[in-house]
């Protein structure tokens, strides 16, 4: 069905990184998950009156919570799309994380009110109504919410989003909250064990779980967590691709929202190479950069001395050193400078970010190592981070 309303009401769907489509298919999801919910609400609420069941009350008014979590969602896409301005240069693309997070807030206090409610259906049971009409309205509610979850989560990849990742988790927990909803329905009918209170502490702890998995997600991009390992690939097999590009170092990627991802790196280019030459290949490959992967990119050269026997030889040296003392440690920005009583080897370590050693105990070994080969040799070292 979303596919249908896509092709009828979406203009170049098939555009996802589109800013344009992609925030249509957010108002188009965001619309069609309120419809559901509500719907669900009514006839779970109107059941759960009548069977005075707490459980399917519960998941009727989770279903509600729902529908505000799709309306959270749905302005969190219209206000991301915002064009940025003189206070946020970069875009306001952040508040769909924001949405997301608010979203994932929403479903961890459902989670307690439920909580609170069954722990009280449980210490004063009351046998609920059963009928024919509530399992077939719980069945197609685990057919519906199914179906949500499948959508959320096909389009929330298509086009990136978080927050419709988070939708896509929340319908998954409400299909297992609502399968449990059936099955002790159907308990209580036919053994007379009253197992509503314990049916609604099962599904606050799914809801709960489904809260904490969805503010996890939301909350990595809001504190600039590491980047892809398949965009930093990408970013390296673009750069890498170009003749006169040795390596390349301190890549940085910075995320303020789909769409909007800014990054900047070290292209080391040969230093006897022409300077107009070696600009002009670099701005080429931020434009590639751009039009590939949809980012903005700020290429910083680096020249590197690559016909020197004496500094290939001292490189080749130092990587040895660096190999014996951990293969995971590597080395870039190496060059050399000579003077009368000492050779200063300049060059920067990278490290991982929960290596065994402190920076300065890695400087320490390495600087101890290269003196014991040659007392003149004076490492200036800079560590960073992988």
């Amino acid at each position: 069905m979303i596919q249908l309303l896509a092709n009828i009401f979406i203009k170049n769907h098939a555009e996802p990184e589109n800013p344009k489509v992609r925030l249509a298919y957010g108002m188009l999801c965001g619309a069609v998950g309120i419809a559901l919910n509500l719907l669900l609400f009514g006839g779970k609420f109107a059941v759960g009156i009548l069977s005075g069941s707490i459980a399917i009350t519960a998941d009727a008014l989770n279903n509600l919570s729902d529908a505000g979590s799709s309306i959270v969602t749905l302005l969190g896409f219209k206000l991301a799309s915002q064009k940025p301005d003189s206070d946020h240069p970069f875009g306001h693309g952040r508040l769909e994380y924001i949405s997301g997070l608010v979203v994932a807030f929403l479903i961890l206090l459902m989670a307690f009110e439920l909580f609170k409610n069954s722990v009280s259906k449980i210490l004063h049971p009351e046998k609920p109504e059963f009928s024919v009409l509530a399992v077939l309205i719980l069945l197609a509610s685990i057919l519906v919410k199914c179906y949500m979850a499948f959508y959320n989560r096909q389009i929330g990849k298509r086009i990136q989003s978080v927050a419709m990742a988070a939708t896509a988790m929340d319908s998954i927990s409400d299909v297992c909250a609502t399968a449990i909803v059936l099955v002790c329905l159907l308990i209580s009918h036919y053994t007379g064990f009253v197992a509503d209170g314990y049916c609604g502490l099962a599904i606050a702890v799914f809801i709960c779980i489904a809260g904490i998995n969805a503010a996890k997600d939301t909350i990595g991009p809001l504190l600039g967590q590491a980047p892809e390992p398949a965009f930093v690939n990408q970013v390296n097999d673009i750069v890498l691709s170009h003749d006169g590009i040795i390596g390349i170092h301190d890549l940085m990627v910075h995320n303020y929202g789909p769409g909007r991802v800014h990054i900047s790196l070290h292209a080391e280019v040969p230093a006897d190479g022409n300077i107009l030459e070696m600009h002009d290949l670099v701005d080429l490959i931020e434009h590639e950069l751009h039009s590939t992967l949809n980012c903005s990119a700020v290429i910083h050269m680096d020249p590197v001395c690559v016909n020197d026997p004496e500094t290939d030889q001292l490189r080749s040296l130092v990587s040895e050193i660096l190999s014996d003392i951990d293969p995971c440690i590597t080395m870039h920005d190496f060059r050399i400078v000579k003077g009368p009583t000492h050779t200063n080897l300049i060059f920067d370590v990278v490290a991982p970010y929960d290596y065994k050693l402190s920076d300065n105990a890695l400087i320490e070994i390495i600087t101890y190592k290269l003196k014991a080969h040659n007392p003149e040799y004076c490492p200036v070292i800079e560590v960073d981070k992988n």
